[in-house]
């Protein structure tokens, strides 16, 4: 099936007489005519719900949506983005183990890996996105577990090379995770490329106005935890806290992944995502493969705007022809890749702040991928603690804006941007 058409109609189809929009179970807990029904549940022998902690109808409902949209075997949704990240990789590391991940992925995501996760024994390797296949091949321990990277990376903009991570990852015996959150499967499905599990940050774009935090993991089911079980302990030997069950055992390939993150890691954080917001977020969903198109049309207007205009430094926007990352955009992401432009202006921190100032249509937020433009400049707000020097360091230098081109018109937008641009290089002296 198309995805245009999963947008609109995947993971529920209504029986006779049954409510056309997915039903909101609002409901904590089910009931159960006997001990024993409840019982099998508990075993993971039969379907059903017993706790919305671990899952609810309407939640797997949007859930099966996303997984239709990857081509995945099997999805659970999480209360956020972040929640979804950890999960995925805890869902295959423990005390001792260890990741190889892009160095340009998000910076809250760096930190869980670095900061967070190290205070948990697990260590981490970051590598340049751009690295050759042997500088990639070397960030290998024998104790790696995953690998991690992002389709197009936050604020960065960089674009991963999936085919090159994931071979190197499966030459190691361990399996890929891409966070496709800018993309969306509706622009790049990486199951295709050769990674195996997806994350998503829902709050972005598949939900797309700024209504309600949200998380998605999708497996690809492709990948053979049996064949690597000396790896993979926790799917491939019992689970004592669960009965004792072996999850790629009873799963196999296409279950496992997922079955294991609901029933171990759902049942131990509790980060589960709310009906209501599961069904705020199917409303976005069923328009994404035509907003995708208009935040990507916006985007490249944007970009080639900034990029002309004599007093933008540069622009980061892979769909420019400029961009070292133009020839993987073509590869991967050949029907556009996301509305977030990231630029620099001349003038520094200074001109980067009063621009900011001066815009009227786009809004100053901690947040991207929304039907309203928005920006932010990291070196006023989220890294305002920072030097100059230390925010080079961490690739957002003080003069970068960071761009979420919205659903307006890119002409208003332009015109926006322009007359902000005219009003702080008419006032700043260099």
């Amino acid at each position: 099936m198309n995805r245009d058409t999963i947008c609109v109609q995947g993971g529920y189809t209504p029986g006779n007489g049954e409510p056309r929009q997915i039903p909101i179970i609002q409901s904590t807990t089910f009931k159960y005519a006997t001990s024993e029904d409840m019982g099998r549940l508990f075993d993971l022998e039969a379907d059903g719900y017993f706790y919305s902690r671990l899952q609810n109808p309407t939640c797997d409902m949007v859930a099966k949506k996303i997984c239709e949209l990857e081509g995945g075997t099997a999805a659970m949704l999480t209360s956020s983005g972040q929640a979804a990240n950890f999960f995925a990789l805890f869902n295959l590391c423990e005390a001792g183990d260890h990741i190889v991940a892009s160095s340009t992925i998000y910076g809250g995501t760096f930190n869980l890996i670095s900061v967070t996760m190290k205070k948990m024994g697990i260590t981490a390797t970051f590598v340049d996105p751009l690295c050759s296949e042997e500088e990639l091949d070397a960030a290998f321990q024998p104790n790696t577990k995953v690998v991690f990277g992002e389709t197009i990376a936050n604020p960065a903009l960089t674009v991963l090379d999936i085919e090159k991570f994931a071979k190197a990852a499966h030459a190691h015996g361990v399996p890929l995770i891409v966070d496709n959150t800018f993309p969306t499967p509706v622009n790049c499905r990486p199951f295709e490329w050769g990674a195996d599990i997806v994350t998503h940050s829902t709050t972005k774009y598949m939900d797309g106005h700024g209504a309600v935090l949200g998380g998605a993991i999708v497996d690809s089911g492709k990948f053979d935890w049996m064949a690597h079980a000396e790896k993979f302990p926790g799917l491939c030997t019992p689970d004592e806290s669960y009965h004792g069950i072996t999850y790629a055992e009873r799963f196999g390939k296409e279950g496992a992944f997922i079955t294991k993150a609901t029933a171990q890691l759902m049942r131990d954080f509790g980060s589960m995502q709310s009906p209501m917001n599961a069904y705020m977020l199917n409303l976005g969903l069923e328009s994404l493969h035509v907003r995708m198109q208009r935040h990507c049309a916006n985007g490249m207007a944007v970009a080639k705007f900034l990029e002309a205009h004599p007093k933008v430094a540069y622009v980061n926007y892979c769909g420019l022809e400029s961009s070292p990352y133009h020839a993987l955009a073509e590869k991967y992401l050949p029907n556009g890749s996301c509305g977030v432009v990231s630029f620099g202006l001349a003038g520094g921190r200074e001109a980067a702040s009063t621009f900011m100032k001066e815009l009227k249509l786009a809004a100053i937020e901690t947040h991207v991928a929304d039907a309203r433009t928005c920006c932010l400049n990291p070196a006023s707000s989220t890294h305002r603690q920072m030097n100059d020097e230390q925010l080079a360091a961490a690739g957002v230098p003080a003069e970068l804006v960071r761009m979420s081109c919205g659903l307006e018109s890119s002409e208003d937008l332009i015109a926006d941007i322009a007359q902000a641009l005219d009003k702080i290089y008419s006032s700043l002296r260099f």
